[in-house]
């Protein structure tokens, strides 16, 4: 914005300048401004520890659905020092006080935190171990090329792999721990210390290093490396590849653990699509051409972050099955409730039956869910986008995480700011959020909670809060 003024100040003063003068000092000041962005620049990539991006990051010198291979090393992270079991999920608290504001909602993410895991690790394999047996391709898919459309998404799941085991293997060294090819050098297992299990991962992409060559990725390979990334990490995760119209298809993905949506309602579709027919509010007209700018210009080194919030409903602890699933038999569909009591995966409790549910319809759930503070939890998202160098697909990791409502109010000065902002929510938020099934019995509670805060402890709980978004 200010850089569009300057221009706009230039073109007028130039226009209407008729003494050596004025266009002297014109001049002068595009000379001194040039000079303070160049350093300025120069300083941020060297406190970002990232080289200039290539021209073809940039939009330049490729056509749509074409990408040259680019080199691309990490800069320098310090690994996790704290065991896995020591470390707490991250509080993530993404709601403000006030008026709701319709942004992308994005931030600039530092590489320590592309991938966040804690303690609770180990029940997010088992679910997703689970569901990937029992389920097959409705959690792990990679669609084929569409000639004249766009490509397939495989060589973009190997890609993924290998960067996740790099990543992981540096930055929490000792849950995961890498067995490397004698020859190539590249990563071809990865111990995973918490469960005791070993990954083995497909050859590296790159045929030739030197030249930038990929090889060829069969559909059994990258379906398998999706397997193993899903199983890797916490989140979930979508490949969003270039088409020749300059959009950005869901080729491929592991997704788990998604909740609310199925990813065979949204696979092959365009980022815009997915979007529309998942009835986001205020998509269209506020966020499609930000977001699609976004997509086109998002160079390799600089991913991005952003944090979303729903309230789920789940069955009283009264009503949950309880045991482990049969240990003779492979995973079934019918034992997911074992592994996964708080719904995680899937929200049965508010939209039924995942498989006989209806995307874009009304929800049915088999029996009226019971809605009480003990029945509700937070449910919060946090999201990552950042493009892969070699197939320049973008990566979207979705890591979600459940805070039953009673630990929520329990927080300082929370209660009264999620009130707030539930409050605050257009009619179409609240719809999209599913609020008539919950705001009565969440706000009499939160109300309750922020009260006692209030008596307990004196303070102006109205004026406190956290850094979003915490």
């Amino acid at each position: 914005m200010a850089l569009n003024s300057f221009v706009e100040w230039v073109q007028h003063n130039l226009g209407e300048a008729s003494d050596f003068r004025t266009i002297t000092l014109v001049l002068t000041a595009l000379f001194t401004c040039g000079f303070v962005y160049e350093l300025w620049r120069s300083y941020s990539l060297k406190e970002n520890g990232s080289k200039e991006e290539p021209s073809h990051t940039k939009g330049k010198e490729r056509e749509h659905g074409e990408w040259p291979p680019e080199k691309f090393e990490y800069p320098s992270f310090p690994p996790c020092k704290e065991e896995l079991r020591d470390l707490k999920p991250i509080p993530y608290r993404p709601f403000r006080w006030g008026a709701y504001h319709v942004t992308m909602g994005i931030r600039d993410m530092p590489w320590p935190e592309w991938i966040e895991l804690d303690n609770q690790y180990p029940s997010y394999y088992t679910i997703k171990k689970h569901r990937i047996q029992s389920r097959g391709e409705d959690v792990i898919r990679v669609l084929p090329d569409r000639p004249g459309v766009v490509k397939s998404a495989r060589h973009s799941a190997v890609e993924l792999v290998h960067e996740l085991a790099g990543y992981l293997t540096k930055r929490y060294p000792t849950t995961f721990i890498a067995t490397y090819d004698s020859a190539s050098e590249a990563i071809k297992a990865v111990r995973v210390v918490p469960v005791d299990a070993i990954l083995e991962l497909p050859p590296p992409l790159l045929k030739d290093a030197d030249k930038m060559i990929l090889r060829d990725v069969s559909f059994q390979e990258a379906e398998e490396a999706l397997r193993i990334a899903g199983l890797l990490v916490q989140d979930d995760l979508a490949l969003m590849v270039e088409g020749t119209d300059g959009r950005y298809y869901f080729q491929g993905g592991s997704i788990v653990v998604p909740g609310f949506w199925r990813m065979r309602d949204k696979i092959g579709l365009p980022l815009d699509e997915i979007h529309t027919t998942g009835h986001v509010f205020h998509y269209p007209e506020k966020l499609q051409a930000s977001l699609e700018r976004f997509f086109k210009r998002m160079p390799v080194q600089k991913p991005i972050i952003r944090n979303n919030y729903f309230i789920q409903i789940v069955k009283p602890e009264s009503r949950r099955r309880t045991g482990v699933p049969p240990a003779d038999i492979l995973p079934q569909k019918e034992d997911e409730d074992l592994v996964d009591p708080l719904e995680l995966a899937w929200s049965t409790t508010t939209n039924g039956n995942e498989d006989t549910f209806t995307h874009g319809m009304p929800a049915h759930p088999n029996d009226p869910p019971v809605v009480q503070p003990e029945t509700l939890q937070f449910r919060t998202e946090r999201q990552t986008l950042r493009r892969l160098p070699l197939t320049g697909a973008i990566v979207f990791t979705i890591r979600t995480y459940l805070v039953p409502l009673p630990e929520l109010g329990k927080e300082k000065g929370v209660p009264a700011r999620l009130a707030s902002a539930v409050r605050s929510w257009p009619e179409g938020v609240g719809r999209y959020k599913g609020r008539d099934n919950y705001e009565t019995v969440l706000l009499e509670y939160l109300d309750k909670c922020a009260e006692e805060q209030r008596k307990e402890g004196g303070e102006q709980v109205e004026k406190w809060t956290e850094k979003y978004p915490y």
